[in-house]
Parts: C-alpha cells; structure tokens; sequence
C-alpha cells in the first residue's frame, strides 16, 4: 500500500491526539472567564438603567441590570464544570443600596464545589496520561523516520520523484513530531505558571511553527495523493517540472494559510500563548484547508483504486502495461531516462527508411512489405 492511505489516518489520529492536549483545563478555565468578563463589560455600556442596580461582573458572573427589590437567580458558570460534577443556582437581590451578598450560599456551597472532591486530579491524570501515549509514539515515529530517510538519501538506486516526494512526506512527520516536543517543553515544562493569559513571543512562535507541520503534513499526503493519480492516469508527463508545484503546494500553501492566522491571531485575538482552539472563528483558516485537503485526497484515493482495479482485470490490457501497475508495489526506482512499461520504440520517421534497406538487401520479401 503507498503511504497516503496508510499515513491519512495515522495523521488524523494524531492531529486528534494534539489538539486534545494542547490545552490544559486551568487554561480553558481562565479563558472562558476573561471571555465572559469582556463579553459582560462590553454589554455594561448599552443599559439604560438608572435606578436599581446596574450590571455587575464579580470576576465570576455576570450580573445584569435589575430593579430595587428585584431578586436575580443565575445559573452557575459552565467553567464550574472542571471543578464540580454537579451545578446550581446562585442568588443576589437588588436593594436601594446596590447589590446584596448572595444566599442562601455562596459559589463554593451553590456550584456545588467541594474541597475533598479532585475532578481536577482526575482531569490532569487523564491529560498526563495522554500526553505520555502520544509522546511515546512521536518518539517511535521519530526513530523510524530518521532512519527511513538514511536509507533514502544513502542508496542513489532510490533517487527518483516518488521516494522525493516520500522524503518530504517524511521530513513533515519528522518536524511535526519535533513541534509537539517543543510545544510541549513551552508549555508544560518551562514553568511559565502565567502563559494562561499572558506569554512570550517564543512561546506564540512555537504554538505557530507547530500548526504551520500539521498543516503541512497534511498537504504532504495530498501530494502524494496527487503524484499518483497522474502518474496512473497521464502516460507522460515531466516528473521534474510537476515536483516543483509539489513543493509549492506541500510547504507554500500552508506558510500561506499560517502567515494568514498568525496576522489574524496578532490584530484581532492576542490573547494566550495561542494553544487554546475554543470556539473561535479565526481557527477556520487552519481547519478548512486541511478538512478540503482530507476530502480531496479521499476522493483520489477512491479514484486509484478504480484506475488499478479496471487495469489490472480488464482482459485487452497488454503484459507491458500490467507490469507497469504491478511494478508500483515495490520501492526502486526505474533506471534513468526510462519509462515505466514501454518498450524501446522507434520513431514513425525512422521505420520506413529501415524497411526499404531491408527490402533492398533481400531481407524481407515484397510480400511482407505490403503486409
């Protein structure tokens, strides 16, 4: 099997399996908190309210405008959930001198929270082990590739456009398994306590070359996607002319679509160390390309299979062309300046000139001539 079917999925489990971790729970905590705190700061300028009390953010809820006298139920906030398994209501009232304490209980008693409880250890002992799963198999993945890429580059009898393009595909596997590294040491490990909320530009560096290899390796099994539609469906072709729009598409486009999300994520949502997915609307820039690039290579590969299933049974199909399908199985490359399943022929030109000398030297009879 090539590698774009069996490096698609192990590419997209993988993706999964980073984009799980890449946020730890306090961060998403205090992201949904500060998101909230805008949001209700924002909302704070369009009341109207003059008498009674006015909107209120007491660095955990929103409270809005209500009239004296008025009592205001609210339902705890959903970042609650990384501390208790069950959630209530909390209350406040609206007196003449502003807002009362709430009661019956406060956020620790109504959000049910409860200081014996760990649903937090039990979140950062799924994360850790998660985190250890998929760094165990990028370091096996690492191992392996590095060595594949020895044996390509050593042996010149593995030189061609196809175990190029298999070499880029495994240099993307090689980075993006160096990224999550990074990301990893960045964020877990450098005891930055604060990347929460505020961080460095290394830190936002690192969160950005990491996306710019997962993007990459995708639009690395697309090309391999590519190579070998054309190479079943068009019967010449120059190899070396088309692995330079390879190259474009599989590192240019993403630095494209990068460049773009990191502008985007500099002017418009600066907040972090850039490694929080959340719901954001900026994230389509990333997750768009990389959805069509999937979609696109399913459609190729449904498309290969149909190319070599009517090639390899159809009953007129010659012995050079099936051995030209068959021949794709294995790893060597065809000797230079030949063409897989064609035979030397020669040119139209040159036949008749060669049959008239034959002709004249007795060679071949007038018979065989006008056959």
């Amino acid at each position: 099997m090539e590698p774009p079917a069996a490096c698609l999925w192990l590419s997209v489990f993988s993706c999964l399996l980073a984009w799980v971790s890449s946020t730890s729970p306090e961060c998403t905590a205090m992201l949904a908190i500060e998101h909230e705190r805008e949001k209700c700061l924002a909302d704070s300028g369009l009341d109207n309210q003059t008498v009674g009390c006015g909107r209120m953010w007491d660095n955990i809820t929103c409270w809005p405008s209500a009239a004296v006298g008025e009592v205001v139920v609210m339902p705890c906030p959903m970042y609650f959930i990384f501390f208790s398994s069950s959630l209530g209501n909390v209350t406040r009232n609206c007196t003449s001198q502003g807002w009362a304490d709430m009661y019956p209980a406060t956020y620790v008693a109504a959000c049910g929270y409860d200081t014996n409880s760990t649903p937090v250890e039990e979140q950062t002992t799924f994360y850790g082990t998660v985190k250890t799963g998929y760094t165990i198999g990028h370091s096996l993945s690492l191992i392996a590739l590095t060595a594949a890429m020895i044996i390509l580059c050593l042996f010149r009898k593995l030189h061609c456009t196809r175990n190029y393009i298999h070499m880029h595909l495994f240099m993307s596997f090689i980075m993006r398994a160096i990224a999550v590294f990074i990301k990893d040491v960045i964020l877990f490990e450098s005891g930055e306590s604060d990347h929460c909320s505020s961080s460095s530009v290394g830190c936002k560096a690192a969160m950005v070359f990491f996306q710019y290899c997962i993007m990459a390796n995708f639009f690395w099994l697309l090309v391999e996607g590519l190579y070998l539609h054309t190479l079943l469906v068009v019967s010449f072709f120059s190899e070396r002319k088309y692995f330079w729009w390879y190259i474009l598409i599989g590192w240019g486009a993403p630095s494209v679509f990068i460049t773009a999300w990191t502008l985007v994520k500099v002017h418009y949502d600066n907040f972090g160390c850039w490694e929080d997915i959340g719901e954001s609307r900026y994230w389509l820039i990333i997750r768009a390309p990389i959805a069509v690039s999937i979609l696109v290579n399913f459609i190729l590969f449904v498309c290969i299979i149909r190319i070599l299933f009517q090639k390899l049974h159809s009953p007129d199909v010659g012995r050079n062309e099936t051995s030209q399908y068959s021949q794709m199985q294995n790893g060597f490359c065809p000797p230079a300046g030949s063409k897989p399943g064609k035979g030397k022929r020669l040119p139209v030109s040159r036949i008749r000139p060669i049959r008239a000398f034959k002709l004249a030297r007795g060679i071949v009879s007038p018979m065989a001539q006008r056959s």
